[in-house]
């Protein structure tokens, strides 16, 4: 995880402003043991301001693990569907990285749902860019009556991380300068018969397609 973090986008700046902040309130204690009042304050003040900024970048960082960078339309996952019962079915997960995960679901359908950060055009000099975290499997019924009284089946994709950054961009407004939009995106496909899924992604959300021509 250490190592994924040292590649974030904003890692370097996290702890440049860390390091500088730290040292401008050592600075500040110093120049207060020597009464120089004004000087210590405006360091205090300036370091407790770069440490705030880093704690920011630092957030950003943390919370952008388990999000793939988004630049074009590409493959968030190769799936395998099997029934295994009326309505039951298997679904195995092959994600680029070289995961692979096996679900139980119930249902007539195989539902998939996604995070979608996009950041300010300036953001992006800075090394954000819009991206995308996989962030659950369900199955799905095709009748409502089924879907309010059958077995409902959900698994977490998405990876356990310390920092929630889409919930953080929801509830909170100390990302606005940066964030601008963060929304959910979904797709289901019928579940009739073994079949190889792509799941792909794209700037306007996701979609599910089977890999080989129907027989």
């Amino acid at each position: 995880m250490f190592a994924e973090l040292t590649d974030a986008p904003l890692f370097l700046v996290a702890a440049a402003f860390g390091i500088l902040g730290l040292l401008l309130i050592l600075a500040g204690i110093g120049s207060f043991i020597y009464l120089q009042l004004k000087q210590s304050a405006y360091r205090v003040i300036a370091g407790f301001l770069l440490l705030a900024l880093g704690t920011l970048a630092g957030s950003i960082s943390v919370g952008m693990l388990g999000y793939r960078a988004l630049t074009r339309e590409e493959v968030a996952a190769h799936i395998v569907v099997k029934p295994t019962g009326k309505q039951r079915f298997m679904a195995t997960f092959r994600f680029p990285d070289g995961r692979e995960s096996s679900y139980e679901l119930a249902g007539d359908e195989i539902y998939v749902d996604a995070h979608i950060l996009k950041w300010h055009p300036y953001a992006n000099l800075i090394g954000l860019h819009t991206a995308y975290e996989i962030d659950r499997v369900a199955g799905r019924y095709h009748g409502i009556k089924d879907e309010q009284e059958a077995k409902r089946t959900v698994h977490a994709l998405a990876r356990n991380k310390p920092v929630d950054l889409y919930a953080l961009g929801r509830r909170y407004t100390f990302l606005a300068p940066v964030l601008d939009a963060e929304y959910g995106s979904a797709t289901f496909v019928p579940v009739t018969r073994p079949a190889e899924l792509e799941l792909r992604v794209s700037s306007t959300g996701l979609l599910m397609r089977e890999t080989k021509p129907k027989r």
